[in-house]
């Protein structure tokens, strides 16, 4: 543990419990008693930390008048309290759910290693601790660390991108250019939200289906965050594009407990009918995804508009069917 560890530690201790006596923090750092010495030196003397010696309780605390002291010491670099660190450590997992190629684990490990530090926690504790949070995530579509690394970069850099991309629904690769302005995680895959200079547009692109990619000295071209959700965050799911329609679904009473606490979309509508069912109304451009949605339901949901939702829908049971017929 070095010093700066050291610190956040005792005074995390003493923030903590009160009143810590010379022994406990002996024991808890694992240093000589002059090292321990010197460190409550420097805390008081260079960092204005307001740590006094109760001799009274054979402890040291903060002194009383330390809330008013608190606005001119803080430690340098991040401060966290127990429950805030404990916090973090579990992001950390929920990051690793989102990572299945390391990427942000790897980058963010220093400050796993830190937190461990200031906790003073070993291997072993922060393992047991780390299997107490497990995050499922289904479905996920990995993203090679060397994309994701890049477009990041590219990102934070404010460059551009030359990639080659396959465009799924019509089986077809392409060279573009793009202005990287917003990295989107949804349902297990990452989404770039570029400005794509092939198209003069906003576009959205799947990280997965960048099959070459490097960054260009061009500065990205500059698109507002609030156009950006304008023009990509108005309709349902992750498909762009402005919504032009809005759908009513109606579910049984059954399961109107659950969808009435379900967020489908910033701009949704709710409301319990008499007979307890429950009608949400929500906007968007393309049926695919939510007609994907609407079926996990089954026989507990009706789509009460429009009327090409419903055909959609109909049309998707028919060729399930028929592939079981």
């Amino acid at each position: 543990m070095d010093r700066t560890e050291r610190f956040y530690k005792i005074e995390l201790l003493i923030r903590n419990r009160g009143g810590v006596s010379f022994k406990t923090l002996r024991e808890a750092l694992e240093v000589s008693p002059a090292t321990l010495k010197r460190d409550l030196q420097y805390l008081r003397d260079r960092l204005d930390a307001p740590i006094v010696y109760d001799r009274g309780d054979d402890v040291y605390r903060f002194a009383p008048d330390a809330a008013t002291r608190s606005a001119t010491h803080e430690l340098p670099g991040v401060w966290f309290s127990e429950p805030e660190i404990h916090a973090l450590l579990t992001m950390h997992q929920l990051i690793a759910g989102l990572d299945a190629d390391g990427v942000l684990g790897r980058h963010l490990q220093p400050l796993l290693d830190k937190l461990d530090g200031m906790l003073g926690a070993d291997a072993a504790e922060v393992r047991q601790m780390m299997q107490r949070v497990r995050i499922l995530g289904a479905t996920a579509r990995p993203v090679p660390s060397r994309y994701f690394e890049l477009v990041g970069s590219a990102l934070l850099k404010r460059r551009r991108i030359r990639m080659r991309y396959l465009t799924r629904s019509r089986g077809t690769t392409a060279e573009r250019a793009v202005s990287p302005l917003r990295l989107v995680h949804y349902r297990g895959t990452w989404y770039l939200d570029a400005w794509c200079h092939q198209a003069d547009a906003l576009r959205r692109f799947a990280l997965d289906a960048i099959e070459d990619a490097e960054v260009l000295e061009q500065p990205a071209k500059v698109v507002a965050i609030k156009t950006v959700e304008a023009e990509l965050d108005g309709t349902y799911g992750i498909f762009s594009g402005k919504a032009a329609r809005r759908a009513t679904l109606v579910f049984d009473a059954g399961v109107a407990p659950w969808v009435s606490r379900e967020v489908w979309h910033a701009d949704q509508r709710g409301r319990t009918l008499d007979d307890g069912r429950y009608e949400l109304q929500l906007p968007y451009a393309d049926d695919t995804e939510l007609a994907m949605d609407v079926l996990r339901y089954g026989e507990q949901v009706e789509v009460v508009a429009p009327a090409t939702l419903r055909d959609a829908i109909r049309a998707r049971l028919g060729r399930a069917l028929a592939r079981y017929a």
